[in-house]
């Protein structure tokens, strides 16, 4: 108690030294803690939007060719014919599982007075899983669907909110389930909902139905197909990826008469590679704010440890005074330590705080804006927090540091003759 009592008094008649001391030490821990809660942010926010799709899964454009070939000049539009899902389906089996496609139309639905203009992409029972569709209520797309061309339709919530709204109270509270089952119209045509599943974040909510239905309505006149995806295995690394993928659209090109090697006859979109490649950047932010956070961290521990050192110095007279009157060497050791541990831990702990704080306040307001680029809107910052493992660590590391830049200088202070102490300016 005598020894937090003395250090408590030395502190307050060198309140700057201490002010510089602590300033050093919480302005470590919260940038070394803001930063990678910042970081943190950028990384969840592309994780999620990324989880949103099934990461062995592909899907396949038509586009247009690059090269000359066979007499065929470049330029060429490539669309996507029903013999290519079929190619795809029977050819590739020692890769490709489940195989699906989808056919996209723009369609007006109503019920009643209320109506929605939206997409409405024909689909596979297989794309809830390549393009993780949550259901809230009733059920997706089925083969029995597909097999007899059933006119039906899967809503998201909040599609189904619309077309339920009406100017009477009673009515528009009406649970978004009571649609499923019902009939609505698009364009002149009754289809029944057979489903309502969750809209995500992004603003790009689809109506969906069965592919041969909508392939039936609205394309029954052309040979285009849509674009195709399917699930695939085996194809553990982004070498094997690459492999598959040539000979895949090779095999689409002889198909449609393109060059062999043109990639832009037909377009691929490998959720597996792009993961990778997201992975491997995610790697790359993550260590360099790891840098640039410890170099912060260092930083203050230099200031920790310069000021330790001009504290020795300053306070050399009176450690010869301590010792002429009987104080041991262990003595004056332990002084500095507990007042370099004492320094550092409160200030650390500040600085966390303060980290934290800095933390939850971007998580409650850049945490929840969202970019429109037109087409969908994203968020860009997710989650900008740091567990409090970290936090503690990096308040320990500082402690530790201070604790080790006292430990020098105190330890020179400890051996110091007392006459030599007392001469000392």
């Amino acid at each position: 108690m005598e020894l937090l009592n003395e250090i408590r008094q030395t502190a307050r008649r060198n309140k700057l030294r201490t002010s510089l001391t602590g300033f050093a030490v919480a302005w470590g821990i919260f940038m070394l803690i803001v930063l990678l809660g910042a970081g943190n942010g950028l990384i969840n926010a592309q994780l999620k939007q990324s989880d949103r799709f099934l990461s062995s899964s592909m899907v396949v454009f038509g586009g247009e060719t690059s090269k000359a070939y066979q007499g065929l000049k470049e330029g060429r539009r490539v669309r996507l014919h029903q013999s290519d899902i079929d190619i795809t389906a029977k050819e590739f089996t020692n890769h490709i599982d489940e195989v699906g496609a989808q056919y996209r139309t723009q369609g007006t639905i109503s019920l009643g007075q209320q109506y929605i203009n939206n997409e409405v992409s024909g689909v596979y029972p297989n794309h809830t899983k390549i393009d993780k569709v949550e259901m809230l209520h009733g059920r997706f797309i089925n083969d029995i669907d597909i097999r007899q061309k059933r006119k039906v339709l899967v809503l998201s919530n909040k599609q189904a909110e619309e077309l339920l709204a009406s100017p009477s109270v009673a009515v528009s509270r009406q649970p978004i389930e009571r649609l499923i089952g019902r009939y609505v119209n698009l364009d002149g045509l009754a289809f029944q909902v057979v489903g309502i599943y969750k809209e995500q974040e992004n603003g790009r909510a689809n109506v969906f139905s069965s592919y041969s239905a909508i392939k039936s309505i609205y394309g029954a006149n052309t040979d285009d197909a849509g674009r195709i995806e399917f699930t695939f295995h085996g194809l553990p690394t982004e070498q094997a990826n690459e492999d598959f993928e040539a000979d895949y659209r090779q095999r689409l090109n002889m198909a449609h008469q393109a060059h062999p090697e043109d990639e832009s006859a037909v377009w691929l979109w490998n959720r597996f590679t792009q993961n990778l490649q997201m992975e491997t950047g995610i790697g790359i932010i993550r260590t360099a704010l790891w840098i640039v956070g410890l170099f912060t961290l260092l930083s203050g521990i230099v200031g920790v440890s310069n000021i330790m050192l001009i504290t020795v110095r300053e306070r050399t007279h009176e450690f010869g005074i301590r010792k002429a009157i009987g104080a041991k060497p262990w003595g004056i050791l332990r002084l500095i330590i507990v007042e370099s541990v004492i320094i550092t831990t409160f200030f650390g702990y500040i600085g966390m705080l303060l980290g934290i704080g800095a933390n939850e306040w971007m998580d409650a307001t850049l945490g929840h804006t969202k970019v429109d680029a037109g087409l969908f809107k994203a968020t860009m910052f997710s989650n900008p927090t740091v567990g409090i493992d970290v936090c503690v660590e990096a308040t320990l590391v500082m402690v530790i540091a201070g604790t080790i830049a006292g430990l020098i200088p105190a330890f020179k202070a400890s051996r110091i003759r007392p006459i030599e102490a007392l001469r000392a300016e």
